[in-house]
């Protein structure tokens, strides 16, 4: 007869959470418009801020407070819990580019980062969170995410989760324009 003396170790249980898909500058003196880039998978910040403030606050100390446009966000919480303490969340419509996701902290500032939609293609988000963290780039959050879009349409879609090639045949294109008389009409 065997006996067992150690209790096999249970399979790691896979986290409640995906990773997060966040791309920050290394450590060092501030260059550029941006200090990286975050890829939320859904446009509910009251479940995606908790998850990325908790990743940074130990990377830039104590996140106190976010700041969006609320333009591409269907809800904004005015606070969220990250791990003992609370972050208010603001928004601002003028002041604040679009793409682009403002943090504070009591202890060392405030950081910029390029808010990559959802609905964009991994490929195109790997471009856009490579030229967020680029120390040379001089665009903001828009400027970046139209460069892309730009360069290669089909790769990134808008809020819709349509492309824009997509949403200007689905609202008439051309033949729309044509009836609104900004082809070249009277």
């Amino acid at each position: 007869m065997t006996v067992l003396t150690t209790r096999p170790t249970p399979p790691a249980s896979p986290s409640a959470h995906p990773p997060l898909r966040l791309s920050v500058k290394p450590p060092g003196p501030r260059t550029g418009l941006l200090d990286g880039a975050w890829w939320p998978r859904s446009r509910d910040l009251t479940g995606e801020l908790p998850l990325l403030t908790a990743s940074l606050d130990p990377r830039w100390a104590r996140i106190t407070r976010v700041a969006v446009n609320p333009a591409h966000w269907p809800d904004i919480p005015r606070k969220v819990p990250v791990h003992g303490h609370v972050v208010k969340v603001g928004w601002f419509r003028a002041e604040q580019d679009p793409h682009q996701l403002l943090l504070l902290s009591y202890h060392v500032g405030r950081w910029d980062l390029l808010i990559i939609p959802p609905e964009t293609s991994p490929e195109s988000a790997a471009r856009l969170m490579t030229a967020a963290c680029d120390p040379r780039n001089v665009r903001g959050g828009s400027a970046l995410i139209a460069g892309e879009r730009e360069r290669h349409p089909t790769a990134t879609a808008g809020p819709s989760g349509r492309t824009q090639a997509e949403a200007w045949e689905a609202d008439g294109g051309a033949l729309a324009a044509a009836a609104a008389g900004t082809a070249g009409g009277s």
